[in-house]
């Protein structure tokens, strides 16, 4: 074997992607500087421009998502998925991995299968409490799984499972801002109580309209104050509501929240959907949360990730379609309520994997010495 190691990390799509793999990254190379590591996505994501602003090289395949509701839209996808394992093949065959890591998403797929066929050790990452259908697959194949939760032998062999958790931004934990003073940056009063609504990058619709459908109530509240992400994509749209309708003094809102360290340290309850990396963050951070899983997902995974908290009493669970209607009054309830904040928090703070990057990077290396 090489003295250099050589690392292929595959997978992205979403930030929820992305995010671990290159925190895995990191550690890896924290753990050897020598290391070689390639980056392998899909063209047109986000991954493509992430991944060389965090200073790795990255190649693209023409791969896309099936369509699961027309079906004759699959013809060209099929196409793409043949082309991609071709590049694949050729990709490793120049870089030469000694293992080929996949963290899930469209490139993962083609990148993992073709390591497995060319007898290259490879790895997963299964964020979610339910496996998706490609790890699945790769995981008969698979030499370790590295899981966010207990019971994954129900998908994949038992003997190559290491409960490992997902990787968060480092930066997360390294976080020192008091909640008064990110309360007080914020713009709001540290004597009430915060509740954070957050729907990812792009926003989520149900969240926002069960925002839009409670203003009276929000403006009602005198101990309570809220601040809401809207998303990018629903801003505009939102923003010329607030005007017609006035929007509560204590409604802080904003399209993006670049500085979710702030965000996390002002909040007492998060109001989120349910994605595998943001609920490792919550787990490491210790923060009460109230999930409301999106239901536009493969195997309604975000709604069996909520209820493997809701089960250890480690987080609280609304319906998607019930949100509109319940999700604000029980937010309120539930921040005013010390002793159910402080058992959320503990709770799922127990679920907490600090150091998942760090021992995912140990099963990569211990790969690659094997080989």
């Amino acid at each position: 074997m090489s003295d250099v190691l050589r690392i292929i990390i595959s997978g992205g799509g979403t930030g929820g992607h992305i995010f671990p793999a290159l925190s895995i990254a990191d550690a890896i190379r924290a753990k050897r500087p020598d290391a070689k590591i390639l980056f392998v996505g899909a063209e047109g994501r986000m991954e493509m421009q992430r991944v060389p602003q965090a200073g790795y090289d990255i190649k693209g395949l023409p791969i896309a998502g099936f369509n699961r509701k027309n079906l004759f839209k699959n013809i060209a996808v099929v196409y793409k998925l043949f082309k991609s394992k071709r590049i694949a093949k050729e990709i490793i065959r120049e870089f030469q991995p000694q293992v080929a890591v996949g963290v899930g998403g469209y490139a993962s797929g083609p990148t993992l299968n073709v390591a497995q066929d060319m007898d290259i050790p490879t790895l997963l990452q299964e964020q979610n409490s339910y496996a998706g259908m490609t790890n699945k697959i790769l995981g008969k194949k698979a030499d370790c799984i590295c899981v966010a939760y207990e019971g994954m032998d129900v998908f994949f062999p038992a003997d190559r499972i290491v409960l490992t958790g997902n990787p968060i931004r480092k930066n997360l934990l390294d976080a020192t801002l008091s909640q008064e003073e990110a309360v007080r940056s914020l713009g709001l009063d540290p004597l009430k109580k915060t509740i954070l609504i957050v729907g990812g990058s792009l926003g989520a619709r149900t969240l926002n309209e069960s925002v839009l459908s409670n203003l009276s109530l929000i403006a009602q509240q005198t101990k309570v104050q809220f601040v809401w992400q809207t998303g990018k994509y629903y801003s505009t749209a939102i923003a010329e509501e607030l005007k017609q309708r006035k929007q509560p003094d204590n409604l802080v809102v904003m399209d993006f929240i670049s500085d979710m360290n702030m965000a996390y340290a002002a909040a007492d309850l998060v109001i989120s959907r349910a994605g595998a990396g943001s609920i490792s963050e919550f787990c490491a951070l210790g923060k009460p949360v109230v999930l409301v899983p999106s239901p536009n997902v493969a195997e309604d995974h975000q709604t069996k990730n909520a209820l493997a908290l809701v089960e250890k009493e480690a987080a609280l669970y609304v319906k998607d379609d019930e949100a509109r209607r319940t999700l604000l009054p029980i937010a309120i309830n539930t921040v005013q309520d010390k002793r159910l904040l402080y058992s959320l928090s503990q709770n799922i703070k127990t679920l907490a994997h600090p150091n998942a990057a760090s021992v995912i990077a140990d099963e990569v290396i211990r790969l690659a010495e094997q080989g």
